[in-house]
């Protein structure tokens, strides 16, 4: 096969963290095999009539921390030229984030678009995982304040957490006899007018919160997260450790009773979150944990995904 001419949309290649990031492994396994890459932020994209344009430059990289990248002269092209776009900017999924998914179905899938943007767009992570309740922890999606607090009536331990948040980032637990709820929740309905998601805490979670990764609807490889001491949260940016692991018996049906939806919806990257029994997200907008596994189990899973594109690609 020839190259793919490969355009990523993310974030700035400065910001990156080349020892963690998924997105550069991707680019360094794309490279790897020829395809051309090119790297535009979502803000250099537009609609023009009935042609989606991007400000973009040719970029190589390299694994050297510092000069891990190298830009070409920028362009204007039309993004319907290109074989394939990574959507693989880092939420929050906010309205920026649902117009880019709009603005990509116009070339999709002309013009492979990796995940699918409609169905990005129709599955935040916190949402479609709620269509396999009997596979979650009770859980409520909610701005009610009477239903938030018979929930925790109900439940006692509990973890509140924003819908369209990331990176751990605004997830509180709130314990039985905590008395803040009342003020989380004032603090929350002032900032945005979004339901919570709120889950009984699972105490699981002090053995690892499993991100599991899905390759075109299939489990391939995973890594348990741990929280750091004094803290319920085990994603990385919130200071949890990354460990190596195995499916359960358990994770193993999970990932049997999602995988199809996934494929069936052109979701090819996904990771999946498990604490104890129960699948807690289905990350579809920028998932991570390629680089973690490659470590822990020399599993390359950036070159199962090319593997998969080039496949649609013919």
């Amino acid at each position: 096969m020839g190259g793919l001419k490969t355009a990523v949309q993310m974030d700035p290649m400065q910001s990156i963290d080349i020892e963690g990031d998924s997105t550069f492994a991707l680019m360094i396994e794309a490279q790897s095999r020829g395809h051309g890459l090119w790297h535009y932020e979502v803000g250099q994209m537009w609609l023009d009539g009935a042609v989606l344009k991007a400000r973009i430059r040719p970029v190589t990289v390299q694994a050297v921390a510092g000069a891990h990248f190298s830009f070409g002269a920028e362009e204007i092209v039309d993004l319907g030229g290109m074989d394939v776009v990574l959507m693989r900017q880092d939420p929050p999924f906010d309205m920026a984030y649902i117009t880019a998914t709009h603005l990509l179905e116009h070339i999709h899938p002309k013009t492979l678009v990796v995940n699918n943007p409609a169905a990005v767009r129709n599955a935040p992570e916190k949402l479609l995982v709620t269509h396999f309740p009997e596979l979650m922890p009770p859980t409520l999606i909610a701005r009610d304040r009477g239903a938030i607090r018979e929930f925790r009536a109900r439940h006692g331990d509990i973890i509140v957490k924003p819908l369209f948040g990331n990176g751990g980032i605004g997830v509180f637990r709130i314990k039985p006899d905590d008395e803040n709820l009342g003020s989380l929740l004032d603090m929350f309905f002032a900032a945005s007018p979004e339901p919570l998601m709120v889950q009984r805490y699972e105490p699981a979670v002090r053995a690892g919160d499993k991100r599991i990764i899905l390759i075109d609807g299939e489990a391939l490889g995973a890594i348990n997260r741990v929280p750091a001491a004094g803290d319920s949260r085990s994603n990385m940016h919130a200071g949890g450790r990354a460990e190596p692991t195995t499916l359960t018996a358990r994770e193993r049906e999970i990932c049997a009773r999602i995988g199809p939806t996934l494929k069936a919806q052109g979701l090819l990257f996904t990771g999946i979150d498990v604490i104890g029994d129960y699948l807690t997200e289905i990350n579809v907008t920028s998932p991570t944990g390629l680089q973690q596994i490659a470590r822990f189990d020399g599993v390359n899973l950036a070159a199962a995904i090319w593997d998969k594109i080039e496949a649609m690609r013919g």
